[in-house]
């Protein structure tokens, strides 16, 4: 694969590295929380106490604050967590607010990427051309999405032809040739479709690119619910009764043994014949045919395509080819009766992101979406678990300043509902970004609070065993519905999978493990791990009574 370079790569490839980790300060919860145990899963031993902390249980979060150092604030929690991430970047047009019609910037010039530049990419800022300040932007971005997102999970980037290859490319580099696919979303109002002038030729441009990437071999699920056509779209030359109908592709012309039950020579009305591999068998085409699904040109001529309408559960559902999941004119409309006004000019539809959640997720699944705009991926998070039951968590991260008024707000009248619209329930707590977990030196800053710092050594520590228990009802853990509450030592942090956690840290003075503070411990465990700053036990003493001693801050993970 070839590699692809650009102004300001060297400095960018391992800067998700750098990154601090900042907490995240809860400012409000909006929406009744159900009383579901939310958050907590695969736990052997019911037994097992949680936590004397007020760690949150896993809500929806909305996270006001720069997206790259959000994602490095929810690795601790919620690492190889995420079953499906979206996001929509900007496609760098170059349109901004100071070109007015615009409230984002679709570009890289916003102050505060420009800020962020001038301190990572340093002097040579001013070389960097538009497409060279995009991947710098992006580059580490995606590497910290990879770390977010599960083995069986999938990841979707919305895309126009400004930054598509480059965006393929960097894909391709970050999670293999083989785990990137690529799919095309048909614009199909004509009016959303833009006219492009090259060498001579003007071309219209009626689609955009959605780029998949996976960590590995992810198996779509077969989508068994009704198509969605656009409003507009009146798609039946041949009158079938049935009513409108979309063509899908038979011809597998990439395959090129010539045996087996799927090479047969198809012969059109018009006498043309094709001898290849299809995507039916000789049977199935002969009972397509038969039931008038097969449709050729209006003279007869050219290879068959198989009409799909819109109750059909498909095979072709996983085309590489988006045509029936609506458009941005959607989009604008929802935005419309949210708001009564569209803030953005082309907001993509909720039915698009339904459409990628129903091939990936499953009813108690996280989504996340790190450029959340308007906020459409939360509102089709709740359309889902609305119309299916599903009890699936969305993660938002907006920079800007609109994330209170639009995007918090978006979600808000989705819950509660809005003109004619039932509110779809539901909740979220909002965040904006509060201190570095570290400081300058390397050590753990102490003006977070104690309690932030805990919840750090907490998530840092179980985070590969996907924190949280599901289906408690027996179990002597008492679970609120906003924190752990479970009384032991001040220091306890929680017990899992046999391991019990302290943390022994007081901020204004030294803390020794020694044989005095074990005789606080009333906590049985088959294995003990105990911070603190300095050590007085023999490793023979630690062996035999499976303690293992963490230096604070030398052995704090910084992940």
């Amino acid at each position: 694969m070839p590699t692809l370079n650009w102004i300001g790569k060297e400095q960018i490839i391992n800067h998700h590295n750098d990154v601090p980790f900042r907490v995240l300060e809860r400012k409000y919860t909006f929406g009744e929380i159900r009383n579901e145990k939310l958050g907590i899963r695969n736990v052997d031993d019911c037994g097992d106490q949680i936590s004397n902390s007020t760690f949150q249980i896993s809500n929806s979060k909305i996270i006001h604050g720069d997206n790259l150092e959000a994602l490095k604030a929810l690795l601790p929690e919620y690492e190889g967590r995420i079953k499906c991430i979206y996001i929509d970047p900007p496609y760098n047009t170059g349109n901004s607010p100071d070109k007015g019609g615009w409230v984002y910037y679709d570009n890289v010039d916003s102050p505060k990427l420009r800020k962020w530049f001038g301190q990572v990419v340093g002097k040579e800022l001013d070389d960097l051309s538009r497409h060279d300040k995009w991947l710098c932007m992006m580059y580490p971005r995606l590497m910290l999405l990879k770390k977010l997102l599960s083995d069986d999970g999938a990841m979707f980037i919305s895309i126009d032809d400004n930054e598509q290859g480059n965006l393929l490319n960097i894909c391709q580099s970050i999670f293999g040739v083989s785990n990137v696919e690529q799919y095309i979303w048909c614009l199909q109002d004509k009016s959303e479709s833009s006219f492009v002038k090259t060498a001579g030729l003007t071309v219209r441009k009626e689609h955009e690119y959605i780029i998949a990437c996976f960590k590995g071999n992810v198996k779509f699920k077969k989508y068994e619910g009704k198509r969605d056509f656009a409003d507009n779209i009146k798609d039946n030359p041949d009158n079938d009764p049935r009513g409108p109908w979309f063509s899908g592709n038979i011809s597998r012309n990439g395959i090129k043994t010539t045996t087996g039950s799927k090479y047969y020579t198809i012969t059109n009305p018009a006498g043309e014949s094709f001898s290849r591999n299809w995507t039916l068998t000789k049977e199935e085409y002969e009972e397509a045919l038969k039931d008038n699904r097969i449709y050729f040109a209006k003279n007869g001529a050219g290879v068959p395509r198989l009409k799909i309408f819109p109750q059909s559960n498909s095979e072709l559902i996983q085309s590489s080819l988006f045509t029936d999941v609506h458009t941005s004119i959607t989009g604008k409309n929802e935005l419309k009766e949210i708001f009564g006004e569209s803030p953005f000019p082309f907001p993509k539809p909720t039915t698009l992101i339904v459409r990628l959640m129903q091939l990936i997720t499953d009813p108690d699944s996280i989504i996340l979406d790190s450029f959340a705009g308007s906020g459409t991926t939360a509102h089709a998070v709740l359309n889902l678990n609305k119309a299916d039951g599903g009890n699936r968590k969305f993660i938002l991260v907006e920079m800007e300043d609109y994330a209170e008024t639009i995007t918090a707000e978006r979600v808000k009248r989705v819950i509660d509902g809005y003109g004619d619209t039932e509110g779809t329930g539901g909740s979220f707590d909002f965040y904006e970004l509060g201190e570095p977990v570290f400081d300058a030196d390397g050590n753990l800053n102490e003006n977070i609070g104690t309690e932030k710092i805990r919840e750090y050594i907490w998530f840092s520590e179980i985070r590969n065993e996907k924190l949280g228990i599901r289906n408690v009802d027996d179990c002597d853990s008492q679970i609120s519905n906003s924190s752990f509450q479970i009384s032991n030592s001040q220091y306890f942090l929680g017990k899992y999978l046999g391991t019990a956690y302290y943390f022994y840290y007081e901020k204004d003075q030294i803390t020794t493990l020694d044989k005095a503070f074990l005789n606080t411990i009333t906590q049985r465990a088959e294995q003990y791990v105990i911070y603190a700053d300095n050590c007085l036990l023999s490793a023979e003493f630690m062996q035999a009574n499976h303690i293992i001693f963490k230096k604070i801050p030398r052995d704090v993970k910084k992940l």
